[in-house]
């Protein structure tokens, strides 16, 4: 227990709020998605303009996602600073991998679009095709490992192993998530395609 004690600093009521807001983020946003797919509440508060009512979800899920990532810096500030590598590698490794997971996360948005990106196929805004340029001819949910990529590149940044910790409940909170978003978006376009064929 003392081991365990002078990495994580358990008694941190910041670590508990901030691996609060990782789980909420995509819980949040795939109940309100299936929600708005169901009965499309967003496009009625928007006066039935689906477009609006995507915009309006990404403001949301853009800002909550920069609260999650202010709480998570919070977290670490309250965790024992160990030093886990060595000179020069204790700055460049974080540096890489945090550029490396920017770059996924942003050509996927440029990729997608701010439709395809923010849950605009549960409003009705169905991409036309699958994208398969970069970076998704490289992984199949590069936005998630990016943003895995840059939590642990700010964990070694700062130094705090518990942010390494923080950063495997990150990843097992992603595959949960893509365990719903996947077959459901799969659903989606698959209905599509067979209404196509039916007329």
């Amino acid at each position: 227990m003392d081991a365990f004690s002078t990495i994580v600093n358990a008694s941190a009521t910041s670590l508990y709020v901030s691996l609060l807001s990782i789980a909420f983020n995509p819980t949040a946003w795939n109940i309100v998605a299936r929600n708005e797919y169901r009965n499309k509440t967003i496009t009625r508060i928007f006066g039935g303009n689906a477009r609006y009512g995507c915009y309006f979800l990404a403001i949301m899920i853009f800002s909550f996602g920069m609260l999650r990532d202010h709480l998570y810096q919070r977290a670490l500030s309250d965790q024992p600073r160990v030093p886990m590598l060595s000179a020069p590698y204790d700055t460049l490794v974080p540096i890489v991998l945090f550029a490396i997971g920017q770059l996924f996360v942003v050509t996927s948005t440029l990729a997608l679009g701010i439709t395809g990106t923010f849950l605009g196929d549960y409003f009705g805004i169905l991409m036309d095709h699958r994208v398969q340029g970069f970076p998704f001819n490289v992984l199949r949910d590069p936005m998630y490992v990016g943003s895995t990529m840059c939590f642990i590149a700010t964990a070694l940044w700062y130094e705090r192993p518990a942010g390494l910790l923080v950063t495997l409940y990150v990843y097992i909170v992603y595959l949960i998530a893509l365990r719903f978003e996947g077959p459901f978006t799969d659903m989606i376009y698959s209905k599509r395609a067979s209404e196509k064929k039916a007329s």
